[in-house]
């Protein structure tokens, strides 16, 4: 592998969080000089900035806009080591400097795919960057996608919870989520003790499974600086068909379908269903 260490438990790949090493310290794109002139230079669709001082419980979809700091994004950077703020960008690899290491990322996690028996392709593969103030706070929030998140400065514990677990997010809000059905997840703090913390500093990465409930504190000492890729797997892509058929039988006919992520082979069968019936949806609407 290029960018990661041998150490990588490939056959935990979504389905526990565990650490590993990288091997990306040093890597040019992510120089604070570069970061200074690439992150001005973005979209501002793709640049989200936001105070540092939040709870586990707020919306973190909505943290840019019910909990600005005030400044723009050029003081932002300017002043992250003392403003308590948090900066998230979506897809750097637009710009040129990041396309090379985003190719050897996404080469890394297909090879883990296949090794997984999990798919062959990374699909919907994105980076995500994070620069933080010292003690600021990722809330609690669930993705539709697998993580593999990898630290470059400063420190950071993240809490990551089992993904199917009810008493995390109940199935019904986590597959309402996964349709984007206008749920979101909330933090309930009785959960706590379910979760795994797992600490560590530039040089470490944490996989983070798909649907996987996680929070973020970063460490006092030192901005943090760490970057994300974002993919799904053949497997997570029939989760998310699985969970969107539940969800439509509980929104439409008011049914109780069990819980995807207790059996696999119920869950291949929904996602079949719903595949098939998007087909024949789209076949419809072609004819009309």
């Amino acid at each position: 592998m290029t960018c990661f260490a041998d150490d990588i438990q490939r056959d935990l790949l979504d389905r526990e969080a565990f650490t590993f090493r990288h091997q990306l310290m040093g890597h040019p794109a992510l120089s604070l000089a570069n970061l200074g002139r690439v992150i001005p230079a973005l979209p501002s669709s793709q640049v989200f900035y936001s105070s540092g001082k939040l709870d586990r419980g707020d919306d973190f979809d909505r943290a840019h806009v019910d909990h600005t700091n005030g400044l723009s994004v050029e003081e932002t950077i300017e002043t992250i080591r003392t403003s308590n703020s948090y900066i998230m960008v979506r897809s750097p690899e637009a710009d040129e400097s990041f396309q090379p290491l985003f190719r050897e990322l996404v080469g890394d996690v297909e090879a883990l795919i296949r090794d997984r028996r999990a798919g062959e392709k990374a699909h919907q593969a994105m980076l995500y960057l994070f620069i933080a103030s010292p003690n600021s706070i990722t809330p609690f929030h669930i993705d539709r996608y697998s993580t593999i998140l990898m630290q470059f400065q400063g420190s950071k514990e993240v809490a990551v919870f089992p993904q199917w677990d009810d008493r995390v997010v109940p199935s019904d809000v986590r597959e309402g989520f996964v349709a984007h059905a206008g749920v979101r997840p909330v933090w309930r703090p009785e959960a706590e003790g379910l979760g795994t913390t797992f600490r560590f500093a530039p040089g470490d990465a944490l996989h983070i499974p798909f649907v996987a409930g996680h929070h973020v504190r970063n460490g006092p000492d030192d901005v943090s600086i760490s970057m994300s890729i974002i993919f799904n797997t053949d497997e997570t892509q029939s989760q998310t068909r699985a969970m969107v058929l539940n969800q439509k039988l509980r929104q439409g006919l008011h049914l109780r379908p069990h819980p995807v992520g207790t059996a696999p082979w119920r869950d291949a069968v929904k996602s079949g269903v719903w595949r098939t019936s998007a087909r024949v949806a789209h076949a419809l609407g072609r004819q009309g």
